[in-house]
């Protein structure tokens, strides 16, 4: 068995309703602990706002429960968060300090760093766990690469919205 057969990566919008964010951590805890009990163990995430900060987030709380899993961060840049505001930018860097692992795509953005970031998540993983409500973006691309590549797709906003 590969590594990647026990991954699971995550995509998902940056703008997630205020009134879903409940519902959205609750659907994405359910989830994530299905795959526990399934013998999942690395957890992948972009790092981004929105969806990837809920997603690591989540890998933290339930690693209290679950000691043998792990957050890996693939970061497409090291000055990601350089426009961010503090607050949002504090988030970033405590899970930064609670990730297990984190992969850089680039030193710094390049036009190509999202897309490559994405890419890495999917080509390492066997499950993508999405939160994808619209069928543009990068969000949407991901999803379609990972159905691609044969990678089991898990979208959660079909089961909210």
């Amino acid at each position: 068995m590969k590594n990647y057969d026990k991954t699971c990566c995550f995509t998902g919008h940056r703008g997630i309703p205020n009134k879903l964010k409940p519902i959205v951590t609750k659907e994405l805890e359910k989830e994530v602990t299905k795959l526990i009990h399934d013998g999942y163990l690395y957890f992948g995430t972009g790092g981004a706002l929105g969806f990837d900060t809920l997603a690591a987030k989540t890998i933290i709380k339930l690693r209290k429960k679950n000691p043998q899993i792990k957050l890996i961060l693939v970061l497409p840049c090291k000055t990601q968060s350089m426009l961010w505001s503090i607050e949002n930018k504090a988030i970033y860097e405590q899970i930064k300090l609670e990730a297990d692992k984190i992969v850089y795509i680039s030193e710094n953005y390049t036009d190509d760093c999202m897309l490559e970031r994405n890419r890495h998540l999917v080509n390492s993983s066997s499950v993508c766990i999405a939160y994808l409500t619209k069928s543009s973006g990068g969000t949407a691309y991901t999803v379609e690469y990972a159905k691609s590549c044969k990678c089991d797709v898990i979208n959660i906003a079909a089961h909210i919205i």
